[in-house]
């Protein structure tokens, strides 16, 4: 991963394969349950982004299956991508701490503004 933060889609994807490995469905049902139902990837979303995170070694294909007559996949996390979620989650906490501490500031100062506000 470059310095920049990671987009959603992918931030998602290696947290859903940060416990486990999953095939394509799996993941969408996963991604589900971590957003609480926010985010709903429909399958060409998912999949150009396994394509991709494959591309980055952020990912590898862990086991090839044929189930009811089709292939499955299964996706897992590579060390590279668990290093680049671990870095995105320092980052969110830090982002986060700052949030709340000048939240709390904000709320010991009643009426202070910001100055468009």
């Amino acid at each position: 991963m470059t310095e920049r933060s990671m987009q959603e889609p992918t931030l998602l994807l290696l947290t859903a394969l940060a416990d486990a490995p999953r095939h394509g469905y799996a993941l969408i049902q996963e991604i589900a349950a971590i957003s609480d139902g926010r985010v709903t990837m429909r399958t060409g979303t998912l999949y150009g982004a396994l394509d991709r995170l494959l591309g980055q070694g952020l990912i590898e294909v862990a086991a090839e299956e044929v189930v009811d007559g089709r292939a499955r996949r299964t996706y897992a996390l590579t060390d590279a991508g668990r290093g680049a979620l671990a870095t995105e989650a320092e980052r969110l906490r830090t982002v986060a701490a700052e949030a709340e501490r000048r939240l709390s500031a904000a709320a010991v100062r009643p009426g202070v503004r910001g100055a468009f506000a």
